[in-house]
């Protein structure tokens, strides 16, 4: 390639990390014991729930004698689902060596297939944590942590959608929607494909044990997708088109989504001397905290209402800030942008992951943030250096800077809303596999290192049933000034395909003349032109022109109005729903 990119290619012959193995890093002997004896608590609840899914999936009896199942034929049942799926052998031989399969009816079986991949998730779980007390050098310790949380992700996502799936007593499902179910699905796969490039460029003994240990797993998932969606998803390619009404202008009260309720609606418009904080962040000492490690590890677990955080103005740069997953329902804010200010400088250089250099990053559902900057310093020659990573479902982030060079903002996962962002980065500076809207943003491209090219958006579709996908909106595409006074000197592009089914969209976004006029960038070679989805929805601007776009069977010029509102808040993100709550102004259709 042209230029330096160490996130590794699906295709063979792409660059690697560059980091090699290096000192071996301490771990407290205490730390591991406590961190083994809480796995391997959350392993027999979640056995627990595994038994009793068991028992409320499947129709009553039929169960078949241990070792008996494996040799004997599939049923017509069996083999009608399992030949919907990516991997159908994987499919018929993991149910065949599930108790009740030989009963089960179609329905059954999508029960099933939850259950028997929850438990291998679980199994998964427990077997790679056995292998924490091995000496690791920081490269593998960082890719191995990396694996042990986004595997306890994927069981709670895989949890909450059996429970969606196994309808109660009365007939009905006790968890969530089919939009809920195909996105925690959807978040557990990218959990996978996030662990197995945390071992790229790195060899040895952890990084065989953990692939045998979570073999499978990637693929069981895409089964499961493959079988709800086919028992009775409604699909666009990959993107579930419920929701199809707009919002009337009665229920869309002063712009606001549905996601979140009327009182949060108001938080994130009244200025913060109103706003009744439950913990306060001041690195003078006049607040609850001094840090904002301390805030998070002081807000509740699982908390059902909103957790307000003030975080003053000044600069917090802090080892580890992370909202966890039990973290739910926290909302910072700051004092404005440039104001109150997160920041990082961890890159790969210092022997992490991507998914570990964050300068700040949540995953505890229903996260918000506004008025805040999150920055990684790391600079252009650090490579991946993010400044802001998102896992959180329903998560909004208004009126903030975020800040980096290559991979700025890593949407990792579930389902995210930007709105009046401002977004700085060269390089794949947003990438990721969530179901995202960026809204009324203002998206600027930086001066890159030199031979290199400025892609916005690299986004990592694997698997063509995952609802997920990059939806720039009302957005405005422009050049920092260094970059303009370069004249010319590097390409700017709209993205490149990371993964086979990647898939972003531009609408109704004013483009600066620094676009190529090609629009888009091979990853490698013809690495999945035919399977990519990239649109174009009547943009503007001196950049805007297709007549010069690629000519990739993936690419289209969106001329359907139909089309297009498939990649908006309503119908993409489901943001009717929740965001209203958030207090986040926004536009659920296509035009104000």
């Amino acid at each position: 390639m042209a230029y330096d990119r160490l996130r590794p290619s699906e295709e063979p012959g792409g660059s690697g990390n560059p980091m090699q193995q290096q000192q071996e890093e301490p771990r407290a002997k205490n730390n591991k014991k406590i961190f083994i004896v809480s796995v391997i608590a959350l392993t027999m609840i979640i056995v627990s729930a595994v038994c009793a899914g068991l028992v409320i999936g499947l129709r009553g009896g039929g169960a078949d004698p241990v070792g008996t199942a494996i040799r004997r034929k599939p049923t017509q049942a069996i083999s009608k689902t399992c030949s919907k799926t990516r991997f159908p052998n994987l499919c018929v031989n993991s149910l065949l060596e599930f108790p009740g399969s030989l009963t089960a009816s179609g329905q059954d079986l999508v029960h099933i297939s939850f259950n028997m991949t929850l438990q291998h998730f679980t199994k998964a779980l427990y077997t790679t944590t056995s292998i924490s007390y091995i000496q690791m050098d920081p490269r593998v310790r960082s890719a191995y942590d990396d694996c042990l949380e986004l595997l306890e992700d994927s069981i709670d996502a895989l949890s909450r959608s059996l429970s969606s799936v196994i309808p109660s007593q009365d007939g009905n499902s006790k968890g969530g929607s089919t939009q809920d179910v195909m996105t925690w699905l959807s978040a557990a796969l990218t959990n996978q494909d996030t662990c197995t490039e945390g071992f790229e460029g790195v060899n040895g003994a952890v990084k065989d044990q953990v692939a045998a240990k979570l073999k499978d797993l990637s693929e069981l998932v895409s089964n499961c997708l493959s079988i709800f969606v086919a028992s009775g998803g409604d699909d666009f390619a990959g993107v579930p088109i419920q929701n199809r009404r707009l919002m009337a202008s009665d229920d869309d009260e002063e712009n606001f989504p549905k996601w979140l309720g009327k009182k949060e609606r108001e938080l994130l418009n009244t200025p913060m001397s109103a706003i009744q904080a439950d913990i306060i962040v001041s690195k003078d000492g006049n607040g609850t905290v001094k840090t904002i490690s301390e805030a998070i590890k002081k807000a509740p677990e699982h908390s059902p209402r909103r957790i307000i955080i003030y975080v003053r103005a000044g600069r917090y740069e802090e080892k580890i800030l992370k909202v966890g997953r039990k973290k739910i329902n926290l909302m910072f804010i700051g004092d404005g942008m440039g104001k109150t200010i997160i920041s990082g400088g961890k890159s790969v250089f210092d022997n992490m992951t991507t998914f570990h250099t964050a300068a700040f990053a949540a995953t505890g559902a229903g996260f918000v943030a506004r008025d805040m900057t999150f920055e990684n310093w790391a600079g252009p020659a650090k490579h991946q250096a993010v400044a802001l990573r998102v896992g959180a479902d329903h998560a909004v982030i208004y009126r903030c800077n975020i800040i980096g060079y290559q991979d700025t903002l890593y949407v990792h996962s579930n389902r995210q809303f930007y709105r009046e962002c401002d977004i700085y980065g060269t390089v794949d500076f947003i990438f990721g596999n969530a179901a995202v809207v960026l809204q009324n943003c203002s998206i600027y491209t930086r001066k890159p290192m030199p031979l290199q090219k400025n892609t916005i958006t690299a986004q990592n579709r694997k698997d063509p049933n995952q609802n997920t996908g990059i939806s720039i909106h009302a957005c405005r595409i422009l050049p920092t000034s260094d970059l303009t006074a370069a004249n010319g000197s590097f390409q700017t592009y709209l993205g490149r395909p990371w993964k086979l089914y990647s898939r972003a969209v531009f609408m109704l976004s004013y483009m600066s003349d620094h676009i190529h006029p090609s629009g888009w960038l091979e990853w490698n070679a013809t690495f999945a032109l035919d399977t990519l989805y990239y649109g174009e929805y009547m943009n503007y601007g001196p950049g805007a022109a297709v007549a010069q776009r690629v000519r990739w069977p993936g690419f289209r010029v969106i001329t359907s109005e139909i089309e297009a509102a498939k990649f908006t808040v309503a119908q993409f993100i489901y943001g009717t729903s929740w965001l209203p709550s958030t207090g986040v102004a926004f536009l659920a259709g296509l035009q104000v």
